[in-house]
This record gives C-alpha cells, structure tokens and sequence, in this order.
C-alpha cells in the first residue's frame, strides 16, 4: 500500500465548531489542499464519512486502485478522515472510495468540498487552488452603497450556457470570453447587477444548473475556476455587482453526489418525508444536522469569501419552509407544535443570514419564496428570517395576469394592479421577470401581450415603465431586455438577430433608459421599500384604465409623477391632482419615436393650476399617449 502520511488541518477547536454546527469556513479545511509536509509536495485530502469503515482516495495518481491510498480515521468520533499523499498536485483527478458499515456498500464519491470538478459528464474531482491577482479593490471598498437598500438595484439574469453562443464554432461562450462580453453588453444597458442562474458544477445540462454537485465548483463547462474569478472581477471593475443562485434546498440522487454519501443518510434528512422532493425527484438537507448545517452556510460563505460575490438569491425558500410542500395529507408529518412548518430549516436560514450578514454586511440576501410567510426580509432580532430581499411572486403573477388581457376588458381588472400596493411595504420586495416566466408554454413575456404587433409592443414598453416606477428593485431575464419573441431554451442562443428590427431596438432603447432614469432618480430608489416612498394621487379611475401616482424620495424636490395608460386610446387633457404648485416637465416618455412609439403624445412645460382635484388643492391637464407611461418632476423654481 501506498504511504499516507498522518497529517491534519483540524484544531481541537475546529472539530467543537462543525459538531456544533458553527464551523462557517469548513471549505479552508476539507477538501483537497496542495502542500509541503515534512519537506515532501502533495496533496491533503479530508471528508467526512462517519459511517465508512475504510476510506481510500482513488484517482489517476494510483489507476483508480481501491486502498492503495487509505485514509486515517480521526480518534475524535467527528468522523472525519484525512490524510497527506505525497506527490499528488494540482490537476490530479480523485474520488473517495468508501466502504460503509452498513452492509459493507461501496461508494465511489466525488468530493464534496471540490474546487474544481471534471467536465460533465465526467464526474471526478480534480486537486486544485486557484491563486488569483484581484483587481476589484475599489468596487469591494465602495459595495456597500452600491449594494444597499437605498440603492438602485437592477438586475439582468443570466443563464451563461445559453445568454450567447460562439456562432462558428457552435459552443458555449466561456468565462473569459464571457468577461468581456457580457460585462460590456450589461454596462452598456445600465443594469446596476447581474444574477448568474447557478455556476456551481452540476451534471445534467436540463436542471439549468438547479441540480447541485459540486457546490464548492464553478462548472467546468465554461472554464477553469480562476477564470469565473476574473468573470467577477471584470464586472466589479465595471462597477457591476454580480448575485449567484445558491441551491440549498435539494440535491440530485446522482451517483457520485451526496446522496447516501458514507452508506447511510449523512447529506440528507433520512425520513423520506422530510428528505425527499417528489416535485424534483431530489433529495433534502438534514437541515437539523450541525455537520449539515456547517457545510451549507460554510458554502454560502465561500462563493462571498473566495469570488467576492455581492450577493446570494436563495431558490426554493418556499419548499424548506413548509412540510407540506407539493406533499397530499399522509406525506408529511407536523412539527412539534403541530404545525406545517419546517423547524429545522428556519433555524438554519436565520443562522446563514446572520453569518453571511456579520462576515459581510455589504452584500445582500435574497430569498425566491412564493407564499405569504411573514417576515422573510426582516431581521432575525425582530423574529424575521433575516434576508436582505424578497422576490414578490404576487406582484409577477398579478401583473401579466393583467397584460395578458385585451386592453378592452382591463377596465373589470384594475385590482390586479393596485392590489400589489396593499403590501408592498410588508417585506423588501424584488419585482421579477425572471426565466420561470418564460418557459414551459408561458411563452415569452412578449408573446403574452395582446393586440397587434404596434400594441404588443407598446404594451410592452408600458410594462417594463410600470415596473421601474413600482417601489422595490427589479430583475429581467436574459432576452426580455429586447423583446425575445419565442420562449427561453437553455439549449440555444438568444434571437440576438432580432435586434435588426427596429420594434425589438425600441425595447432595448426603453430598458437602457429605465436602468438610467431609475439610476439618476433617487424617488426611484431611496424608499424602494418603504411606504413613505409611494401615493397614489389616482387609482380609481378603471373607466380609463389609468394609475397616477407619486414616488418620493428624502428630499421634497426629487419627487416624481407616473402616469400609466393601459388602453390604446391616448388620454389628452386628462386631469390630475397635483401635491403643489409650480411647473412640470416630462422626464421620460415609454412612446418616444427612438423606442419605435408613435412619438405624437409629448407634454409640454406644464404649470399647476390653483384647482382643486382628487382632495388636492392643485391639478393639471396632461396627455398620456396609448399604451404607455409618462414621468414629471417638478422644474426648479429658480428656473
């Protein structure tokens, strides 16, 4: 048998931390790490296996030979096994070998705390570190205020396999590339962030990346590690902040992940009712397992630590908060008090916002949850959940619900939009178009509004003009930014060719815009999330389909006025109530020629008039074109 040195990264305190559940940087301990022990280079390999009766690393170094490569067993019943091979480095491809108690199963396993992971299919690890000059240092020192809740927060997301393709060569553009691509097209259009669909290696090109392997890996299919490292860094010298999908809430069964990893259930919740997701046929996280718990937040940490993320959106939140999630009665079991919820996950969630939050109070959290539990955004100290942002799924579904109908019968609806506002200020909301709208026969979000070409477009335009004016941040999936016409496929390119017309050139001129009047509008952004930042002046008028309202900002003289159209039918001289005198200039205007509207229904400087209207003491006439948005702001007196 080959030697394995007796070598260990573990400190007595390191061990109480992982049983404890504490451990929030487990990644700089397990795992494979290049070294010199003892004046001889090799490789430190450490896995948690406390079900295992022997564990050997097998890989191109040893010809794939079981027990050439044993590991030694720590005496501290943690489980863990670890050793130093001699003369292994960087780029060697391994797997645990494990041979488990239980019924003496042998597994091959790749490492859970890989950094880097062989390209699909292909499913080893591979020893690796990833020095990395960052040239980020300004953007890492000023993020706070770029990534705060009073900023403006616009975000593009991003599938990397399928946003551009390498026409000749018919392949997924790389990180490199990507780098350059990407970071000049999402600067160009304004967005303030980019939210990356999950990078971290996965098998199975179908799950988008929803199914997780390699969790401490950027995938293999765009490039190496240090290269995602420089994917990020360009962004940031852009002064683009990047949000990546993390996956906590399930695991593919795959043969090589964690699943029945040491021969028992080590990763996931044994009870097949609490560790089993019959929608994604995926397994769940003990999430009541301190191990479980350590190597979770320690990954959330990781991708903040090593890749200077800005942030981290959490899928799934709704499916780790409720027992019965997509589960019949019988297929689930209460808590302890009886109730539905998952006790265990809301003590980790809270746990993971507070150790992301005191390592790194200038990112964000965002949580993708889809019901109306309470408290999501607010803090763990008032009894919150302790995310920094929510995705407001009620507002998404309610608002192309009612794009989605004929402008004719809107009048009956004008609820779907105002409704939104009754609980707006409840949580830190996100608005999102995200790519879940766009697949499975929705069809894109151009392909859901109705009319003829020129309404479908104005509609569009209205749409987005109506989001950006809504308190909160927004998000936009890759395509919806120039009017994708056919749904998303995670298999093809985007119609990038589209934008030869000027219809779809209008929409990316619209959106370009909205990120820099969102961007140099601080009623826009500096109450996003609070109720002081929004009033209606009229939401009552369904006969017209038409929403006015105002978005404050902390100084008086930054307000803005909205006002929406929703039918085909330009509203001129239509009178609004107005906080004050003085006069109004428009600011921005969805149906200007340069975004391919009819450019007939501008408003000139407008003066208030002393009238009273809508229980205001001042108003004025206005014209809203079809179809569209307009935005004033009071002129400066001295002008």
């Amino acid at each position: 048998m080959a030697h394995v040195k007796v070598h260990s990264l573990f400190t007595d305190f390191d061990i109480n931390l992982f049983k404890a559940g504490k451990h929030y940087r487990l990644y700089e301990k397990f795992g494979s790490h290049v070294m010199t022990v003892d004046g001889e280079n090799g490789t430190y390999f450490a896995v948690w296996a406390p079900s295992a009766k022997t564990v050997s690393v097998i890989g191109d170094f040893n010809y794939w030979i079981e027990g050439e490569h044993k590991l030694n067993v720590r005496w501290d019943e943690s489980g863990i096994w670890e050793g130093f091979i001699p003369n292994v480095g960087k780029g060697s491809t391994y797997k645990y070998k494990i041979q488990s108690h239980n019924n003496d199963i042998k597994t091959e396993k790749a490492d859970p705390y890989a950094r880097r992971c062989e390209h699909p299919p292909n499913t080893a690890s591979i020893v690796w570190d990833e020095p990395y000059s960052w040239k980020d240092s300004k953007w890492m020192k000023n993020r706070k205020k770029n990534n705060a809740l009073n900023a403006p927060f616009s975000v593009y997301e991003v599938h990397l396999g399928s946003w551009k393709k390498h026409i000749e060569e018919n392949r997924f553009l790389s990180y490199v590339e990507l780098a350059d691509e990407l970071v000049n097209y999402v600067k160009d259009m304004n967005f303030t962030h980019v939210e990356l669909m999950p990078v971290m290696e996965f098998p199975y090109d179908p799950s988008w990346g929803y199914q997780l392997t390699g969790y401490f890996a950027p995938t293999s299919r765009f490039g190496y590690p240090e290269e995602f490292k420089l994917l990020v860094d360009k962004l940031h010298q852009n002064d683009i902040g990047i949000i990546l999908d993390w996956v906590p809430s399930h695991f593919p069964e795959d043969a090589h992940g964690l699943g029945f990893f040491d021969g028992s259930s080590l990763y996931e919740h044994p009870d097949k009712r609490k560790g089993y997701h019959p929608d994604w046929k995926s397994l769940i996280f003990n999430y009541g397992r301190n191990e479980v718990k350590s190597f979770l937040i320690s990954n959330a940490i990781f991708w903040l630590d090593q890749y200077h993320a800005d942030g981290l959106r959490v899928d799934a939140v709704a499916s780790m908060l409720f027992l019965d999630y997509s589960r019949e009665d019988g297929e689930w079991e209460p808590n302890m008090f009886g109730g539905r919820e998952n006790l265990d996950a809301i003590a980790f969630m809270k746990e993971m916002n507070e150790a992301v939050y005191s390592s790194f109070p200038d990112v964000q959290t965002i949580a993708e949850e889809s019901t109306s539990f309470p408290m999501v955004s607010k803090p763990t100290f008032l009894g919150g959940l302790g995310f920094g942002m929510k995705w407001m799924m009620g507002w998404m579904h309610d608002t192309l619900q009612y794009f989605a109908k004929e402008p004719i019968y809107r009048k009956h609806h004008q609820n779907d939009l105002t409704f939104s506002m009754t609980y707006a200020f409840t949580e830190n909301f996100m608005l999102p178009l995200s790519h879940d709208e766009v697949v499975y026969g929705k069809q894109s979000i151009l392909g859901r509004m109705p009319g003829d070409e020129w309404q479908r477009f104005a509609n569009l335009r209205l749409l987005y003009s109506y989001m950006f004016t809504h308190p909160g941040t927004n998000l936009l999936f890759q395509g919806a930014e120039f009017g994708q016409s056919e749904e998303w496929n995670f298999q093809e390119s985007l119609d990038w060719h589209l934008l030869q017309y000027d219809v779809h050139k209008g929409i990316q001129s619209l959106i370009k815009d909205l990120n820099t009047l969102y961007k140099k509008e601080p009623a826009l952004y500096e109450k996003q999330f609070s109720a002081e930042g929004f009033e209606w002046i009229d939401h009552n008028d369904a006969e017209n389909s038409t929403l006015v309202y105002i978005r404050h900002g902390e100084k008086k003289s930054d307000d803005l006025i909205i006002a929406c159209n929703m039918t085909p039918v330009p509203r001129e001289n239509h009178r609004i109530g107005l906080p004050k005198s003085g006069k109004l200039k428009e600011i921005f205007n969805s149906d200007l020629k340069k975004y391919n509207g009819s450019g007939n229904f501008k408003n000139k400087i407008l003066t208030a008039q002393k009238k009273d209207w809508q229980f205001r003491n001042y108003s004025v006439e206005i014209t809203i074109p079809p179809l569209g948005m307009v935005a004033f702001k009071y002129q400066n007196s001295k002008k």
